[in-house]
């Protein structure tokens, strides 16, 4: 299998791309600071899905890159809170992409708590 084929890194390649259209309609003086900090860690979680399958020989690693994305994804989480508190995500758009970061959220730990069920062993 590969890391491609995970429904954890399908939601969140899906919720980057998704931020990344929003985000193009913030205002330039949010370019370096929330825009750029909300495609980062939206990607980054991501990448560390990707990281972490790749490592999942070594329980400590796997569980380690895991633990970088469920950061990343409660990172991305706050970014959209703030997004949200400066109007420039509606009720609506919010609440959908909140959403996603809590279903990403719920698979990391699963993933976290069931490392054997994706080819590594349990972490003593």
């Amino acid at each position: 299998m590969d890391f491609k084929e995970l429904i954890v890194y399908q939601k969140a390649f899906k919720l980057a791309m998704d931020i990344f259209e929003i985000s193009k309609s913030f205002p330039k003086e949010e370019q370096y600071s929330l825009t750029d900090q909300i495609r980062r860690s939206s990607r980054s979680t991501c990448t560390n899905i990707a990281e972490a399958y790749r490592k999942r020989r070594y329980p400590k690693h796997f569980l380690s890159k895991l633990t970088d994305s469920d950061g990343e994804n409660s990172e991305t989480a706050t970014w959209l809170d703030f997004a949200f508190a400066c109007e420039y995500l509606n009720n609506d758009i919010h609440k959908k992409l909140y959403n996603e970061c809590v279903e990403i959220g719920k698979l990391l730990n699963y993933m976290m708590n069931h490392p054997e069920k994706f080819g590594s062993a349990p972490v003593l």
